[in-house]
């Protein structure tokens, strides 16, 4: 399943946030996009979630979900969204008891789950119990027990120290490495962008337009061996948003 963003554009009330953004994410890609705080990446994301329209522009969908699909497209947020009343297999199974799932395949599906993302073993552990990597797991373990067609990650390690992110960017690609999905990844760390995106999408400070459109044409599993050529890329991405970065938050504490 393929998603495409034309000519989005958008407002709220006076305020223009995006313009004329247009990319699209591939089967099995994962699409990274960066920008100055307020320039529109999480509004983008809800545009291509269906949990808002834009004023302008449309999100196309071309292309069936892979025929054991409950949802085509689920979030992963930042803050875990894990319910703290219910074990790590309960908050796996919240999002697949809406569907008519025998008892059998959805204790398969967590079985899977669990497994992929190195959690067997904690299936009666509460979120308390958990450390923040951890928790980040359930709520990956969780999204992929749906089998989306494209996963919409919205800042997914920002609220980790970072060494932790480091194991959880290892761990997300060794996940896509046994199973490729797409996905389009929220980040305002560079380095996550380059460690894990297929194509980088630069957007300018609001309003958001499309500055760059960066192919790393570096498979994933060889990004641990390839310092010098990331590091060429993320200085290159630094280069097109430094004078936006400085200029976005100028604005922001300016209250503009």
């Amino acid at each position: 399943m393929r998603l495409t963003l034309e000519d989005i554009s958008h407002h709220y009330g006076a305020l223009e946030v995006l313009r004329d953004v247009a990319f699209t994410i591939d089967p099995g890609r994962i699409v990274c996009l960066i920008g100055p705080s307020g320039c529109g990446k999480s509004t983008l994301l809800r545009f291509l979630g269906g949990l808002e329209r834009p004023d302008r522009g449309r999100v196309m969908i071309a292309g069936e979900p892979p025929a054991d699909t409950l949802n085509a497209l689920t979030y992963v947020f930042q803050d875990f969204a894990l319910l703290p009343w219910r074990t790590v297999r309960g908050n796996i199974e919240l999002v697949l008891e809406p569907h008519r799932l025998s008892r059998a395949a959805r204790d398969a599906r967590i079985a899977e789950v669990l497994a992929r993302t190195g959690l067997t073993g904690f299936e009666s552990a509460f979120p308390r119990q958990l450390s923040g990597g951890m928790r980040q797991r359930v709520a990956i373990a969780r999204a992929l027990s749906v089998r989306p067609a494209v996963l919409l990650m919205d800042e997914p390690l920002s609220a980790l120290d970072s060494q932790t992110r480091e194991l959880l960017l290892d761990d997300l690609i060794s996940l896509w490495s046994r199973e490729p999905f797409a996905a389009c990844y929220v980040t305002h760390n560079l380095h996550e962008a380059v460690r894990i995106g297929h194509r980088v999408i630069v957007l300018s400070r609001r309003p958001g337009q499309v500055r760059e459109i960066i192919d790393i044409d570096i498979p994933l599993q060889e990004r641990q061996h390839a310092a010098d050529a990331l590091a060429q890329i993320h200085d290159r991405l630094w280069r097109l948003l430094r004078d936006d970065a400085v200029a976005a938050e100028r604005e922001l504490a300016g209250g503009a």
